[in-house]
């Protein structure tokens, strides 16, 4: 999915020169609802997947390295992220993660190492595993016994934790609205210098993401192995004993393995570049929420709000995010038997296919028009609402415990959901876009896969609106300070210690907000045209063109192998 991101949707946002999702959905389809309903599910959804879920994988770390209980974990993490958003923003987290990649990858490949010759090989793996039970557990149940099917991808398609169609089809509609329509991780190909650049660094992040079936998957298996009664608990008494989490402790598995196994030295190293990891995730997340929420939430309620204040309500918004998300995590600790992988695919799978089918709609298929697209999306809303509703009215019950859940709870895995409902708001879009007037195809250049490369620019209403925006906030901006400066040297016509003092209050301020002391540069029609020539360029340069091609097609060819050798 990270290849098809690069090859077909990042091409189509870089041509309309789009900077959030919300954004594309206004200039493909026109009007306000798609843009304002994006931008709603897109904040939901950050913060009970993205935000809680983050809070909640740090605070586990902190937890065993430190020995601290959950809440002062996270108000730990919390505190160094908030220090790292502020000082840094996007540029920070793009350095950061470049650097703890690194680091990461090593300090696994070491982890590793370590954890096969522990416990002897991966022969020894398969077969200890089948055989890491744990003492307490319920009698004449197969609680706690470890599936037959942990060895392989491909598991039975009923009654299966993970059913084969699942994992091939629902999986990748979950993973294509992760990578290619979610602000979160959009916003780094955007950022790329050009496409040659956008699609290395797919390719790079495809690379990596073969590693961890070997780096966390098969150490986290090591780690049941070697910390039975701990990772695998099934009593709830257990469970708070080795973890704190009455549900399950599964989630502690390879932050234990970190702290059990490595030496002293790495183990720190080891520890401070996974929380730098997971701080990097929740700037990334604050910086996409705030985005999203003044440019496309709060520009429409203040047309005329200058640069200060839309920083200053972002800041904000994502306080008031980050309370909800640690409300939410007694919530996460509970649901999907405690497990935070299950948890995340869960809620995804109720939320994100009608996005993908819209997104994918509006630009493989001219067609599309506002009417389909508004429709697909609320009716895909409001049945995935319905199942997520039920799932957490009904709970996931203890192993060992009757399951008094609906049919369409028990029976319908959740992937198996995401793929039944991404049809079904195809469907929808498709017959009310065909029932309707279709869009006009002066609207669509530069907005679909197949206009790509037109010369013109979008006949987008949208953009004289922003154009006025624009004005109006560089008439505040400019005209406040040189009146302020004007007030200061008419008084006495020099500094005084009074307005030094103020002077420093207001760049500490400034500092503390993302404000710039410096004025910005008021650029020219011809100058604005000239940089839009050269944010929407596809171009590339032949050699490199053709090199990232060959190299995504090798990487597709790894990829497929191992699909098949562990099916």
């Amino acid at each position: 999915c990270l290849l098809l991101l690069a090859w077909l949707y990042i091409p189509v946002y870089i041509s309309s020169a789009v900077t959030t999702m919300p954004q594309y959905l206004r200039k493909r389809f026109g009007g306000k609802r798609l843009q304002i309903y994006l931008s709603v599910v897109a904040l939901i959804q950050y913060i009970f997947i993205k935000i809680s879920a983050n809070m909640f994988a740090g605070a586990v770390f902190i937890q065993l390295a430190l020995g601290w209980s959950l809440y002062p974990s996270i108000l730990l993490l919390l505190a160094i992220t908030a220090v790292f958003t502020i000082g840094g923003g996007l540029t920070a987290v793009i350095y950061t993660d470049a650097v703890s990649v690194f680091i990461m990858v090593v300090g696994a490949v070491i982890l590793m190492v370590m954890a096969f010759v522990r416990i002897g090989g991966i022969q020894s793996l398969i077969t200890l595993y089948f055989q890491a039970i744990p003492d307490v557990r319920p009698l004449n149940t197969t609680c706690g016994i470890p599936t037959p099917e942990a060895f392989h991808l491909f598991r039975n398609a009923s009654g299966s934790d993970l059913p084969w169609p699942g994992v091939v089809f629902g999986i990748f509609i979950l993973s294509a609205w992760y990578f290619c329509t979610d602000q979160v991780l959009v916003q780094r190909s955007l950022a790329s210098k050009n496409m040659t650049h956008a699609k290395g660094g797919s390719i790079l992040a495809a690379a990596l993401k073969i590693l961890p079936l070997f780096l966390m998957v098969m150490p986290g298996m090591v780690s049941r192995v070697l910390f039975t009664n701990d990772v695998a608990c099934v009593t709830a008494e257990e469970c708070v004993r080795a973890c704190g989490n009455a549900a399950s402790c599964t989630n502690i598995a390879y932050p234990k393995l970190v702290i059990e196994l490595m030496p002293v030295g790495l183990r720190g190293l080891m520890v401070a570049t996974m929380l730098a990891a997971l701080m990097s995730s929740l700037t990334s997340v604050f910086n996409s929420s705030s985005s999203i929420f003044t440019v496309d939430l709060w520009r429409r309620v203040r047309r005329s709000a200058s640069e200060r204040e839309l920083m200053l309500v972002g800041r904000l918004f994502v306080l008031v995010m980050v309370g909800i998300g640690i409300l939410w995590i007694p919530v996460l600790q509970a649901a999907q038997g405690g497990q935070l992988f299950d948890y995340i695919q869960s809620i995804t799978s109720y939320q994100a296919p009608p996005v993908l089918a819209c997104f994918t709609l509006g630009i493989l298929w001219p067609r599309t028009n506002e009417q389909g697209a508004f429709w697909g999306m609320i009716v895909g809303l409001i049945v995935g609402t319905v199942r997520l509703i039920l799932d957490f009215s009904y709970g996931f019950p203890r192993c060992g415990d009757p399951d008094n859940r609906p049919d369409i709870i028990t029976r319908l895995h959740f992937l198996h959901f995401a793929i039944l409902l991404f049809v079904l708001c195809v469907i929808v879009t498709v017959v009310v876009s065909l029932l309707t007037e279709p869009p006009k195809k002066e609207k669509l250049v530069r907005l679909t896969w197949w206009t790509r490369h037109s010369t013109a620019m979008p006949a987008d209403l949208s953009d004289s609106e922003e154009e006025e925006e624009e004005e109006e906030t560089d008439k505040q901006e400019n005209g406040e300070p040189q009146q302020e400066d004007q007030d200061n040297q008419g008084k006495d016509g020099g500094p005084s210690k009074s307005r030094s003092m103020m002077g420093m209050l207001r760049t500490g301020w400034n500092w503390f907000c993302g404000f710039s002391d410096l004025p910005a540069k008021k650029q020219t029609k011809e100058e604005k045209a000239a940089e839009m020539r050269v944010m929407t360029s596809l171009g590339e340069d032949k050699f490199w063109g053709r090199f990232v091609n060959v190299t995504a097609v090798v990487l597709m060819a790894i990829g497929i192998f191992f699909w098949g050798f562990f099916a």
